[in-house]
């Protein structure tokens, strides 16, 4: 949802710090320029501003690689202007709409070099971010990127704590965490169909330790107390369950747990709600 609406804050923001009243009005160009698009053959006859105009008009027309054609050619014949370091932004906020996410961060890396006290310098940031949370990968492959995302996330946290970028940050290193412990879930539950019970525990404990905020946890408990009573571990399997029992009483890895230690009570069987159900749940 928030990719949708990156174009028009985006456009917003660059409006409100812009150069002249004509973008602040939205059009992005003086009425006096052509409205057609300006082909990048044409670039050293146009000024900045027609350029930078032509590259939104391609970029609002879904055109990506003209747009980023035109926003080069700012910088490229203009490179002292103003609207030279707005394009680098836009061509690489352009990469990053388009699923480019390597180009985008290279420009963005560019960027922020360049340009450390730029009114914009926060969205750069917290785009470059985005543009490595894009690419987590699901919960069962390896997570290295989901560390890498959570790094520039945090960055953005700390380095602009008070504003809207920083908000978003937060929620998505919370979702970002969750699914880190989604795959010590993965890999404690196959450890557990394997028989590798002290592995399993492993894994299990980790994300009760280390990943306490998340959705995972009352299933990581109930799966403790499973091994530890497969062990005869009755009594370490009775204080599993109780922490479970204490912490989150109306969950249906509770109920499983308790039904495991307590003869005759009924389990949970399919009450447990699904993935995007536990996420709504845990967000709202």
């Amino acid at each position: 949802m928030i990719r949708r609406f990156l174009p028009l804050l985006l456009v917003v923001v660059l409006a409100a710090c812009g150069e002249s009243n004509r973008f602040r009005q939205g059009t992005g160009a003086d009425p006096s320029l052509t409205a057609t698009t300006t082909a990048p053959a044409d670039a050293a006859d146009q000024s900045a501003e027609a350029l930078y105009a032509a590259g939104m008009q391609e970029l609002r027309a879904n055109r990506y690689q003209r747009a980023v054609d035109l926003f080069d050619a700012v910088e490229r014949e203009h490179p002292y202007s103003t609207w030279a370091t707005n394009a680098k932004l836009m061509a690489a906020y352009t990469e990053y709409y388009r699923n480019r996410y390597t180009e985008a961060i290279g420009a963005l890396d560019r960027f922020i070099q360049l340009h450390p006290a730029h009114r914009d310098i926060a969205y750069a940031y917290y785009l470059r971010a985005l543009a490595q949370y894009e690419q987590i990968n699901d919960a069962e492959r390896d997570q290295q990127q989901t560390i890498v995302a959570m790094t520039a996330l945090q960055e953005v946290v700390n380095r602009f704590p008070d504003t809207a970028y920083a908000r978003d940050a937060r929620l998505k290193i919370d979702l970002a965490r969750d699914h880190l412990a989604g795959r010590e879930m993965h890999v404690g539950r196959w450890y557990q169909r394997q028989g590798l019970t002290t592995a399993a525990i492993g894994r299990f404990r980790r994300v009760v330790d280390e990943y306490q905020t998340t959705n995972h946890v009352p299933e990581a408990l109930h799966r403790l107390t499973e091994i530890y009573i497969s062990l005869g571990l009755t009594d370490e399997a009775r204080r599993t369950a109780s922490v479970l029992g204490h912490n989150y009483p109306g969950s249906p890895w509770y109920q499983d747990s308790y039904a495991l230690l307590v003869e005759g009570a009924p389990g949970a069987g399919d009450n447990r709600p699904g993935f995007f159900t536990r996420t709504l749940n845990w967000l709202f």
